[in-house]
C-alpha cells in the first residue's frame, strides 16, 4: 500500500465532505497517437518492475506493430491511498503555547492546528517568529502530508473518454443536483448539452471540468484516469 498527495479545489474538498464525491478524472500525460490505439496492462512479465503498466497499442492480423512506451498510473492502484492536498494555513496556536512549540514543534503538526479554505473561513491572521503580522492562505501544492486531514482510499482504477462520463459518475464527482436545480446561474452553460434545456450532472461537469482546464478542454476529449475512491475516516496522520 502506498500513499500519495493529490490536489483537490475548495469544491471538490467540500463535496468529498460532504459523502457526493467518490470519483476523480485526472488527464493522462501519455495519449494514443492515433484513434487506432488501444490500451493494454501487464499482467504476466518475467520482469518483476512491469507487472501493472500500461502502454498503448495498435494491432493487426499479426498482432502488436506499434506500442507506446509504458506507464504506471502516477495516482496509484487499487488499495493504494490517496492524501488530499488543499489550500490551508497552520500550524497555527495561541501566543501562550509557543514555549512549547519551541520545545516540540512535531507536536503541533497535526489538522487541529490548521485551518482550511475550503471551509468558507477568512484568511487566517498569525504572526511569523519574528513577530510579523500575516494574513494569508498556504496553496495546496505546498501542503505537507501532516497537515491533510481527509485519506482515501482507491477502490477502483479505469480509464475512458472524457467525454464518455455518465450521468451517475457525474454525481458521483460531486455535482449537486438539488443545488443545480435552485440555480440558475448555470442555466446557459448546461443546457445546451442536451435537448430537454434542463441542467444535466453531465452538463454540470462539462462547464466544471472548463472552469479548470480551459475553454476547448472538454471539446479536447482526452483520455482521463478514473479514481474511485472512498474516504477512511480515521488517519495516523504523518508527521513529515
Amino acid at each position: 500500500m502506498t500513499e500519495r498527495g493529490m490536489i483537490f479545489n475548495g469544491e471538490m474538498v467540500r463535496a468529498i465532505l460532504d459523502g457526493q464525491k467518490t470519483q476523480t478524472r485526472r488527464i493522462m500525460q501519455v495519449q494514443p497517437d492515433t484513434p487506432e490505439f488501444g490500451l493494454r496492462r501487464i499482467i504476466e512479465s518475467s520482469i518483476a518492475n512491469e507487472i501493472g503498466m500500461y502502454f498503448w497499442s495498435q494491432e493487426d492480423a499479426r498482432g502488436i506493430k506499434a506500442r507506446s512506451k509504458q506507464f504506471f498510473c502516477p495516482f496509484g492502484d487499487v488499495g493504494d491511498r490517496i492524501w488530499v492536498r488543499e489550500t490551508f494555513q497552520g500550524p497555527l496556536f495561541d501566543f501562550e503555547q509557543m514555549e512549547a512549540y519551541q520545545y516540540d514543534s512535531s507536536k503541533f503538526k497535526r489538522p487541529e492546528f490548521c485551518v482550511y479554505k475550503a471551509d468558507g473561513k477568512p484568511a487566517p491572521e498569525f504572526f511569523d517568529a519574528d513577530e510579523n503580522l500575516h494574513c494569508c492562505w498556504r496553496p495546496s501544492i505546498h501542503m505537507p502530508r501532516w497537515a491533510s486531514r481527509i485519506l482515501l482510499e482507491i477502490t477502483d482504477v479505469r480509464v475512458e473518454r472524457l467525454n464518455s462520463i455518465s450521468e451517475t459518475d457525474a454525481e458521483a464527482e460531486g455535482i449537486d443536483m438539488e443545488a443545480l436545480f435552485d440555480s440558475q446561474d448555470c442555466y446557459d452553460c448546461i443546457a445546451g448539452h442536451n435537448m430537454t434545456g434542463r441542467p444535466t450532472a453531465t452538463g454540470a461537469f462539462k462547464y466544471l471540468w472548463e472552469s479548470i482546464y480551459g475553454s476547448d478542454s472538454w471539446q479536447t476529449n482526452p483520455w482521463v484516469w478514473v479514481i474511485e475512491f472512498k474516504r477512511i475516516e480515521r488517519d495516523d496522520h504523518a508527521t513529515d
